[in-house]
This record gives C-alpha cells, sequence and structure tokens, in this order.
C-alpha cells in the first residue's frame, strides 16, 4: 500500500510592516515644490502679475516660473480633487499647492502652458483670480459638516457671498486686497478680517437638567467657561449645572463638553458684521476688528441680510479709500461717524463700549472645589 506523503505547508509571505505616521509636525514642503522653485529658493530678482490671477517671477539666473491662481469651494470631495489634479497633469507640470483660503496654485515654468490651462480651469468651473487688489477668497471655519459648538453654516455664507463677488474676485479693481472671513461661533477661529461675519448668540445656554449628570463631566464644563459663569447645582434630587446669567457672555463654550447646555436657536443666534481687522504689518501694524452690524438674521441658505450689508461696506470702500488703503486705514483717516454715513448703518448702543465690569466679573477664578 502506497503512503501518501504528505504535502508541505505552504507558506505566507511575510507582511510589510505597517508605515507608521511621522509625528513631527508639519511635513517638510521644500521636496513637494515646484522644482524651479527649489532651485531658486530665497534667489528671486523680481516679480510681476501679467493678469489677475497669475504670478510671475524672475530668478537671478535668469529663471521664470508662473503661478496661476484659481479659486475652488471649501469642501472638496475625493473626486474632485483628482479632477483638478488631472487638470493639472495634464495642462501643467504636476505641481500643485492648497492654500488657506481654499485657492489652488498651480506652478508652471513654460509660459506657453498658462493660456491653456487658465481656459482649461476656468472651463471646469475654478475661476482664476484673486492675487492684488482684489477680493481673496473667503476664509472660514468648520461649521456644521466639522466643528463641535457652531452656531451656523459657516461654508454655506461663504458660497452666498463668493456667488456675489465673482467678479471682484477675477478682477483686481479695489483699493487694496479685501480679505473677508467668517466664523460658526464667537471664538472666532476665521481671525480677523477687513470684514468678517461672525455667528452672534444672544441667550444663555438652555440647560436639560435631566441629562447632564448622566452626559457632562461638570468639572470640565466649570473649567471651559471664560468668565466662571458657571457653577455646579443640585437640581431635582440630581446633579447639575447652572449659569449666572449676570456674567455669561453668550460665548457658547459650555455646549461642547455638554451638549444639554444647548445654546443654538433659530430666533436668538445671529449673526453680526465687523471691520477692520488686519494680521499683517504691511504700512499699518495690525488690528483688531470693529462691530459695526449686529443681530441680522441667521437666514440659510443664501443669508440675503448679509450678503447685503457686506456688498453696502465692500462697495463704499472700493469707491471712497484712497489707493493702497486698507480697510483699516480708510476708517482711521475718515473716521467713524463718516463711516457710518457712507454704508447708511444705524448706529446704536452696542457700539459703544462702555463695559467696565471686567475687575469685579471676568476676572474671577474659575477654579471650583467639589
Amino acid at each position: 500500500m502506497n503512503q501518501v506523503q504528505p504535502q508541505p505547508l505552504k507558506t505566507q509571505p511575510p507582511k510589510a510592516p505597517p508605515r507608521m505616521p511621522i509625528e513631527c509636525g508639519v511635513p517638510d514642503p521644500i521636496p513637494l515644490m515646484h522644482p524651479l522653485m527649489r532651485k531658486n529658493f530665497g534667489q528671486w530678482a523680481w516679480h510681476d502679475r501679467p493678469r489677475p490671477g497669475v504670478l510671475h517671477h524672475v530668478a537671478k539666473n535668469g529663471d521664470q516660473l508662473w503661478t496661476v491662481k484659481a479659486g475652488t469651494q471649501r469642501q472638496m470631495d475625493v473626486y474632485t480633487i483628482r479632477h483638478i489634479c488631472d487638470i493639472v497633469d495634464q495642462y501643467g507640470e504636476g505641481h500643485i499647492r492648497f492654500t488657506t483660503r481654499s485657492n489652488i496654485e498651480i506652478g508652471i515654468g513654460d509660459e506657453k502652458k498658462v493660456a491653456p490651462l487658465i481656459a482649461k480651469l476656468e472651463a471646469e468651473g475654478f475661476p482664476v483670480g484673486g492675487t492684488g487688489n482684489s477680493v481673496s477668497m473667503i476664509s472660514h471655519t468648520q461649521g456644521w459638516l466639522h466643528c463641535d459648538i457652531p452656531g451656523t453654516d459657516a461654508s454655506g455664507v461663504v458660497k452666498a457671498l463668493m456667488d456675489d463677488l465673482y467678479e471682484e474676485f477675477k478682477k483686481e479693481e479695489m483699493p487694496n486686497r479685501v480679505k473677508i472671513t467668517t466664523s460658526c461661533c464667537q471664538i472666532n477661529c476665521g481671525g480677523q478680517g477687513d470684514i468678517s461675519i461672525n455667528i452672534q448668540h444672544t441667550k444663555p445656554p438652555k440647560i436639560n437638567h435631566d441629562l447632564v449628570a448622566n452626559v457632562c463631566e461638570r468639572p470640565a464644563v466649570i473649567a471651559r467657561c471664560p468668565v466662571a459663569a458657571i457653577r455646579p447645582a443640585l437640581v431635582n434630587g440630581k446633579p447639575s449645572l447652572e449659569v449666572d446669567e449676570r456674567k455669561c457672555i453668550c460665548c457658547g463654550a459650555c455646549y461642547p463638553p455638554c451638549p444639554p447646555m444647548q445654546i443654538n436657536d433659530p430666533e436668538h443666534s445671529k449673526l453680526a458684521i465687523w471691520v477692520g481687522g488686519k494680521h499683517s504689518s504691511t504700512r499699518s501694524r495690525p488690528s483688531f476688528h470693529k462691530l459695526v452690524v449686529a443681530g441680522l438674521p441667521n437666514n440659510p441658505p443664501r443669508w440675503p441680510e448679509v450678503a447685503e450689508v457686506v456688498k453696502t461696506i465692500l462697495y463704499a470702500y472700493k469707491a471712497n479709500a484712497r489707493p493702497w488703503e486698507r480697510m483699516n486705514e480708510w476708517i482711521d483717516r475718515i473716521g467713524w461717524p463718516r463711516f457710518f454715513e457712507m454704508t447708511n448703518l444705524p448706529f446704536t448702543k452696542f457700539h459703544i463700549d462702555d463695559w467696565r465690569g471686567a475687575r469685579a466679573s471676568l476676572n474671577a477664578s474659575s477654579h471650583v472645589h467639589f
């Protein structure tokens, strides 16, 4: 009787170890740059703008680099990103950069490729512009998509406004560059801007006391309040929280660690317009933006009241500012009374900064012992 020889077991090839992330902060951008940019890094002789949306840099050794700048939507799916990359591979030279204001910048070393690339981008719905004295793409926070404390859809406000300001993005007809920002809460992650649109809660949070004990870590919620307006309480025999409405500034910081402290409200969550903010130190020092309109309705999906006020301010600045004056410089020159006259905006008691209670209320410890 023939014995069956045992077959050797098939061994699986060893698996490659998983690629671990490099926890060293922001990746080095140099290897991702266009070859001409890497070659001439820090060695540029001069630059100009042949047309809106195109930058032209000339190096000391004679190398030339053209950069085409186009606007995109703030929230992009993977298919749109791949489509943009296909355009860059076909009409450009395979190098693209995404900016903080949702623009794309495509580097090209051959001037003959610039015009076909612009034509293709425009045909596919990506407007070329945003350079020089134009209205740059509006920067904004995440809004309802990602943020844990949004009071409005920041990206929706941007979409509605940029539809109205489309031509101002493509042209360079402003006295100076105009930067508009939006923030979906009063923390103002959008930063300072020539014109800023921020959410404005007008009522303290409504507390669902039945859920606080099971959902919220009360010490963390108390520590989160910037003005120490939240303290522990016992409601209906259950541990809960209470808000000192005399201190509360309606910022909404308590909502993320404690969703039962609901502050978003269709009636009492408004939008406010601020002007004159500036991060850079070019021509004048940085400045904080200042409130000019409050209590605008949070009215999606087009926010017509907000768009009307923004355009009123923008076109008053365009018609009356001197060349190269930023928004804050124009207002400083003409004065706030004249600004409200030119824009025909109402001046109310809310524009007067007469609050003197900081030492008594804000300067209080939020460290509470249980």
